[in-house]
């Protein structure tokens, strides 16, 4: 199992590639199209990027030199709640200090009374946010951050670097040709890829990096797609680049994500422009209404003017995931995987993911393929499902009136695992206990940070009810505990509180950290 075969180029197929060709002595080999373009929409990471560009060998300061890149710290939802202007909350990328240990949620409700943003209670991130400040510090090192962070970078350049890093330092071989069919062995396995021009490509694993086409994964192994629309209903977007009105505007410190009536509109700052974008359901909006929509947003953003000479990009997608991912010798990276709208930016973490899982349990011979691929797919499914839960979460807590948003809030739209936690999160806030694997696409702690940011209902149980007492002599043991966690989780509040006032004070604006890492480019030049 030497000998991996990439078919499919774009953000995917060259992420595989490197980390692979970086992680194990093996041949890699990258096939893809010179005819087919990416889709190179998704430009917001997790912070799990970080991790993956230091294993492929890429200096931080040459990526966010060469792709566009600012610094993301999680994303600002507006509207989302009920349409007014004051409606807002903050998904950070930082966990609650203590988090597992002292319950700051329990604590939130009890001291602020739900008063004060959760967010803003629990994290620095919020406030740090707020103020359009860095997550480091000039003299950080690469990588290395006071708050955790991701990105937000321009796809196509993205991909570019990560063709050459791959091509030029990892040893990748690259063919541009078409793929004309698959030949088989007796058992099934792909032995080999036909093209137009360079002859057959034989490997021992290809991946499948053909977005939706799902060259291999669909179009050879005929697996079959379980569509999610009746659970997640936009299929569609509208996406478009917008200016900044001045070089030195500065740059947002997270995704903004703004609730409309049939939909919700991203705005992502890069360094020299926005990633605007407005994804919607074609049953409760058609592309001249949401294009209407997305042209009335600009004009807010940028003016009458700008927006009247911005043209959008229509891209048309069915929100779901395959019923398998490895078949035989062929596992499935990407959008050839299953793809639902950008919210949360899974799309990208998802490729991490299963990169990861692949690269530590690399098959050495046939016999352990079998096994992995069976423990793939069915760590994979559980991942897609919980994603859909996550996502659609954000539209069963909305109190928004709009057609759209009351057929979201349908129970028939609803997994029954979402209905379950949410009847759980009545009685007690999210933990770890909630969630049963070991590696979770989303932790608890970011459904706390979207259920009270969408202020659902304050939970009663024990532990609340006990924090009435003060004095250990007039409790029993558990409400004794109670009152002393909720004690120790109000000094971490505190703690939070003075660190804020730290970073603020220190922490540089976005703009200005990225103009730093620039005028190093410029000096080296």
């Amino acid at each position: 199992m030497n000998n991996i075969v990439v078919v499919g180029g774009g953000t995917a197929g060259w992420l595989s590639a490197g980390y692979l060709a970086a992680r194990h002595d093996v041949s890699v080999t990258l096939v893809e199209s010179p005819d087919v373009a990416s889709l190179g929409v998704g430009e917001g990471t997790w912070p799990s990027m970080r991790h993956t560009l230091q294993v492929i060998g890429i200096d931080e300061h040459t990526f966010i030199q060469e792709c566009n890149v600012s610094l993301k710290q999680g994303s600002l939802f507006k509207k989302w709640v009920h349409g007014r202007d004051d409606d807002a909350y903050y998904h950070p990328f930082i966990t609650p200090p203590a988090y597992g240990e002292y319950h700051l949620a329990d604590a939130w409700h009890t001291l602020s009374g739900c008063k004060q943003a959760f967010a803003d209670f629990a994290s620095v991130q919020a406030s740090i946010c707020d103020a359009g400040l860095a997550p480091k510090q000039i003299q950080t090192p690469a990588y290395a951050g006071v708050a955790n962070y991701g990105y937000h970078l321009d796809a196509a350049k993205f991909a570019e670097l990560l063709k050459r890093h791959c091509i030029g330092t990892l040893g990748v071989r690259h063919i541009s040709d078409h793929v004309l069919g698959v030949t088989t062995h007796n058992n099934g396995d792909i032995a080999s890829l036909l093209t137009a021009q360079s002859g057959d490509i034989d490997g021992s694993l290809f991946i499948d990096c053909t977005g939706m086409n799902s060259l291999l994964l669909h179009q050879h192994y005929k697996v079959a797609f379980k569509q999610q629309d009746h659970v997640l209903f936009n299929n569609r977007a509208l996406a478009v680049h917008v200016p900044y009105s001045s070089d030195n505007q500065n740059i947002a410190s997270a995704t903004i994500s703004t609730a409309q009536s049939s939909g919700w509109i991203w705005n992502i700052g890069l360094q020299n422009r926005m990633g605007v974008g407005y994804t919607y359901s074609d049953k409760f909006n058609s592309e001249l209404q949401a294009q209407d929509t997305l042209m009335q947003y600009i004009e807010e953003l940028a003016g009458r003017q700008q927006a009247s000479q911005i043209e959008s990009r229509a891209i048309r997608f069915e929100p779901g995931y395959r019923e398998k991912f490895w078949v035989n010798n062929c596992v499935a990276v990407g959008m050839s995987a299953g793809f639902f709208e950008p919210l949360e930016a899974s799309a990208i973490a998802m490729i991490e993911l299963s990169l990861t899982m692949i690269s530590e349990n690399l098959p050495k011979n046939r016999e352990h393929m079998d096994i992995i691929s069976t423990r793939f797919n069915k760590r994979f499914t559980y991942r897609w499902e919980r994603i859909v839960d996550f996502l659609k979460l954000h539209y069963v807590l909305s109190r928004r009136n709009e057609d759209y948003w009351l057929a979201n809030r349908e129970a028939s739209s609803i997994p029954d695992s979402l209905q379950e936690l949410l009847e759980l999160w009545k009685y007690q806030s999210p933990n770890r206990h909630d969630l049963i694997q070991n590696e979770e696409v989303f932790p608890s702690a970011s459904y706390q940070y979207v259920l009270y940011g969408m202020g659902y209902g304050q939970f009663t149980h024990q532990a609340n009810a006990s924090t009435t007492s003060t004095h250990a002599s007039s409790v029993s043991a558990t409400e004794y505990n109670s009152h002393a966690k909720l004690v120790m989780a109000e000094k971490v509040a505190q703690q939070v509180t003075a660190q804020k006032q730290q970073y603020l004070a220190a922490l540089p604006s976005n703009r200005d950290y990225i103009s730093y890492i620039l005028s190093l480019q410029r000096s080296v030049a």
